[in-house]
């Protein structure tokens, strides 16, 4: 059977990534076929709206095929990757300028190229058992697919503070910074759903909405945005222990696991990416940091020891933070030439509310 599915029921058009062993995770030709599909929905006037959904019961998607990317940093040329994400980051911008709805249900887990086919949906609907993340510091890559463009717009330093320590979230905390628009129970989904196939996506949801459960980022914004607003990882590891605080003490334990360069790396793409403000140019910027991150030893040792060895246990290189310098880190936004995504080179980047 196909990785991702498609079909139709009364108005709504709907995709399903169909890879439940590997929790749903992206392949190449995955992102191509719903790309097709896209092109196909905008044009039917009988589709009113998208949905997407994942198969199985763990979550919606966690992330891309990082295999396939250590494989290719590691013993290929880096090729195949940077295809990839040229894809991938293209149907990024696209969900997020679609002129038809696009709900998309993020039960369970989603995490890195999850978030990318979701959380820049029109319409995003989290549960219950939601568990969102942008883990990527943590294999030594940085927050990508529009990743830092979305969590430079959470509010205060929250979004920085996930997108350096990786930390996942729940329903409550992931409207809080903007990465999702409604909660419902996830018994709800399928009625829900189901109530798309004839009504409004408006009208569906006044059926299904519900309050969330309480979240933890808003009893913790104090000193997240205190810590997280300084201006090196180093100074931000030091607030967070000298605040008397167990969670941040513990939020400083978790940085000082993480890769040194990609923390290094992922800060400045964040204050970059709030200057920066449109989505294509920082699609443009995370492309240039991803594929200069195929080129180092960090990436290809994290992937080993989080999902291939799972010794939990990476090497990485630099070691410490003080030896990654702001030279080092200037090099990942460097222009790629030819190579530039130029995702904001003449496109149209009109924002549409068609429902």
């Amino acid at each position: 059977m196909s990785d991702v599915l498609f079909h139709t029921s009364g108005h709504a058009a709907h995709i399903t990534l169909h890879r439940p062993r590997a929790l749903n995770a992206l392949t190449h030709e995955m992102v191509l076929r719903i790309d097709e599909a896209l092109t196909e929905w905008e044009h039917d006037p009988a589709v009113a709206t998208v949905v997407l959904t994942g198969a199985g019961e763990r979550g919606l998607c966690a992330g891309g095929d990082i295999r396939a990317i250590h494989d290719d940093a590691r013993d290929g040329d880096g090729s195949a990757s940077a295809a990839f994400w040229r894809d991938e980051y293209h149907l990024n911008a696209r969900i997020a300028r679609y002129p038809k709805p696009y709900v998309a249900l993020m039960d369970g887990i989603v995490m890195g190229g999850g978030v990318g086919v979701s959380a820049h949906g029109s319409v995003r609907i989290v549960t219950e058992r939601s568990r969102i993340a942008m883990p990527e510091t943590g294999i030594g890559f940085v927050p990508d697919v529009g990743g830092t463009y979305l969590l430079a717009l959470a509010p205060g330093e929250l979004g920085t503070h996930l997108a350096l320590t990786g930390a996942s979230i729940g329903a409550s905390d992931a409207l809080l910074c903007g990465l999702a628009d409604h909660h419902m129970p996830s018994a709800s989904l399928r009625p829900f759903v189901d109530d798309l196939a004839e009504l409004p996506v408006r009208e569906a949801l006044a059926r299904h909405v519900q309050d969330p459960p309480a979240g933890e980022q808003a009893g913790r914004r104090e000193w997240i945005d205190t810590c997280f607003a300084a201006d090196t990882v180093e100074e931000i590891v030091q607030r967070l222990l000298d605040q008397g605080d167990l969670a941040a003490k513990e939020t400083a334990e978790t940085l000082l696991t993480r890769s040194p360069t990609a923390l290094k790396v992922t800060l400045a793409a964040m204050r970059r990416a709030r200057r920066i403000g449109l989505l294509e140019r920082v699609l443009d910027q995370e492309y240039r940091v991803s594929c200069a991150m195929l080129t180092t030893p960090d990436l290809v040792e994290g992937i080993r020891a989080q999902v291939i060895d799972k010794d939990r246990n990476p090497a990485w290189s630099p070691a410490t933070l003080a030896e990654v310098t702001d030279a080092d880190v200037q090099r990942f936004f460097a222009p790629l030439g030819e190579r530039e995504l130029g995702l904001a080179d003449g496109s149209d980047t009109t924002e549409e509310a068609a429902w």
